[in-house]
């Protein structure tokens, strides 16, 4: 049945604007004033000016826990700036980390703003020091150090089991697949793999050393099955695009980019650890949902820029957005061709967050748009992509959009 394009609201937005921060691995400038600069440059990117924004959205606001998770809130931005907002949006109970952009999305096209800047800003980097990553959550606390402690919410099942991170509750889940489908490290290693060629032509990435399998292989283990490359890098940096009323659009500077469709579901429990398939989450639901909204199919997809928090969130993306079946995200990238910047299904064109950078979800969206514009230099991929998908959550909230490329 074909889909009626007036009952899908997000067909009204598109993205007009992209642009990014300075992005490093420990830069040591305040994250407010990356955050400004991401802003900032997505604006100008656009043609527009900051009287011409009358939106904001982000995610997940002003927090302080985990150090460096968030740079700026809605209100910083929009004070900074002067914005006068028909609407504005912040929190971090919604559909992934690009929840954000769907909602503003949802919002201009109710007619509640015509230009909104989305951002999201982290400087874990500069906050983690030389201390590495600690076993800490959004709105949680962490364990050990042999300091007293008492844990709310799910964190007080996981801690007596020392399980503090999210490393370890998505390798759960990574086990579970390897189990059930005969999964392999060398499937899963593609992902990784594929990610650092990407980086080495990206200027902004920040590991660029060319890898090997021996190399990946030989890493050590993290959680099984991930080892240290199965897992996204802390950086500092700010990434924000512009969500545009589509008749807005039409006279700004670059060509619009429509938002043809959205996922946001999910039918199964919240949970890190309660999903009722522990060999997928609830990209599962939103990756459905995304193509009953729309008469594309997955084959039409020339390009797909999904979440690599940990390299088996990018598996369970694939299968969730139906480019295979489920259980046959091992052998759909074994060998790496399919997702080679060359490949039916060029993937993570940037490298991702395993080696670009853990921009935490919108350097996938800011790197479609970049893409679909012709603008990735040595990292473009040889056909400019007119459908693109981009993807971006894991373990309990996940949200995708689908973007076209009319002209």
């Amino acid at each position: 049945m074909a889909v009626d394009a007036n009952d899908i609201i997000e067909r009204r937005a598109c993205i007009t604007g992209a642009g990014q921060s300075e992005i490093g691995r420990r830069l040591g400038r305040d994250p407010f004033e990356l955050t400004l600069d991401a802003c900032l440059a997505a604006i100008a990117d656009a043609g527009l000016t900051t009287a011409d924004i009358d939106g904001i959205s982000t995610y997940p606001g002003p927090m302080d826990t985990p150090p460096g998770f968030s740079g700026a809130g809605a209100y910083d931005v929009m004070d900074a700036l002067r914005l006068e907002c028909g609407w504005y949006g912040s929190g971090i109970e919604t559909s992934g980390q690009l929840g954000s952009v769907i909602n503003a999305c949802l919002a201009v096209g109710a007619g509640l703003a015509n230009h909104v800047v989305c951002f999201r800003s982290v400087w874990e980097g500069s906050a983690q020091g030389d201390k590495g990553r600690a076993g800490v959550m959004p709105g949680g606390g962490g364990g050990g150090g042999g300091k007293s402690f008492r844990a709310g919410s799910f964190m007080q099942w996981t801690l007596p089991f020392s399980a503090p991170s999210a490393a370890i509750w998505i390798a759960m889940y990574a086990q579970a697949h390897f189990h059930k489908y005969g999964t392999t490290r060398e499937q899963l290693a593609w992902i990784a793999l594929n990610a650092r060629r990407n980086a080495e032509l990206n200027p902004n990435a920040i590991y660029r050393s060319p890898m090997s399998m021996d190399d990946y292989l030989n890493a050590r283990m993290i959680s099984t099955p991930f080892c240290l490359y199965d897992c996204d890098v802390p950086c500092d940096g700010a990434t924000a695009v512009i969500v545009s009323r589509v008749e807005r659009a039409r006279d700004l500077r670059k060509q619009p980019l429509r938002v043809e469709a959205v996922g946001t579901a999910i039918h199964g429990r919240p949970s890190w650890d309660q999903f009722d398939d522990l060999t997928t989450m609830p990209m599962r639901d939103a990756g459905a949902q995304l193509w009953t909204r729309t008469d594309l199919k997955p084959s039409d997809v020339q390009l797909l820029e999904a979440y690599d928090g940990f390299s088996f969130i990018t598996m369970d993306w694939i299968e969730a957005l139906q480019f295979c079946g489920p259980g046959e995200s091992g052998p759909f990238i074994d060998g790496g061709e399919r997702i080679a910047r060359d490949g039916q299904l060029p993937l993570n064109t940037h490298g991702g967050q395993l080696s670009g950078g853990r921009l935490h979800g919108y350097g996938f969206i800011h790197e479609a748009a970049i893409q679909m514009w012709g603008e990735g230099g040595e990292r473009q991929v040889p056909r400019t992509p007119e459908v693109a998908a981009v993807a971006a959550g894991g373990g309990n909230t996940c949200g995708c959009l689908l973007l076209v490329n009319d002209g």
